[in-house]
């Protein structure tokens, strides 16, 4: 995994004073690098019955998409407002540096689905929260949450409890 870090850059100060920001586009951009973090995201979920991943915008749905084609699942995509098309749902969440909110599409899972949520990072939680709710209003069943990166201080996994939360790289904040 130590190797999968030296893809990530930080960025300090973004997107504002005090924060540092783990850029995850360096991994992107080499091949084997990416596809080593699906890999060993997959590896986590293996096992596991699975309907839907749940992509949360917008880095999110880079790993959702690779993983829903790897395990052969459903993909859902969570956005930010008014960019879904059709009849939504909302949820709104605290960052570490503001407020947000995030939507669904009203019928994007039926009762009894069984889902996993899906995102680049875990810092405070929120976020992966809201989008739990979303999931759970629906009727979804929110097997866990699984990330690349999680920023152990932060605790953000205690946001989303009861679920699990699975980390491919932790990072002290």
């Amino acid at each position: 995994m130590e190797d999968l870090k030296k893809y990530i850059r930080d960025i300090p100060d973004f997107p504002k004073e005090g924060i540092i920001f783990h850029d995850i586009t360096p991994l992107l951009q080499n091949a084997k690098a990416f596809e080593s973090a699906v890999n060993e995201m997959a590896k986590i979920l293996e096992g596991q019955e699975i309907d839907y991943l749940i992509g949360i915008e917008a880095r999110g749905f880079i790993f959702a998409s690779a993983l829903a084609l790897k395990l052969g699942t459903g993909l859902v995509i969570v956005r930010k407002p008014g960019k879904l098309p059709y009849v939504t749902i909302n949820a709104s969440y605290d960052l570490e540096y503001g407020t947000d909110s995030l939507e669904v599409h009203r019928d994007a899972i039926h009762e009894g689905s069984k889902v996993v949520l899906i995102d680049d990072l875990l810092a405070t939680g929120g976020t992966a929260a809201a989008a739990g709710d979303l999931i759970e209003q629906l009727g979804g069943e929110v097997l866990g949450h699984c990330f690349l990166v999680e920023l152990t201080e932060l605790q953000g996994y205690k946001k989303v409890e009861p679920h699990s939360v699975w980390s491919v790289l932790k990072y002290p904040v």
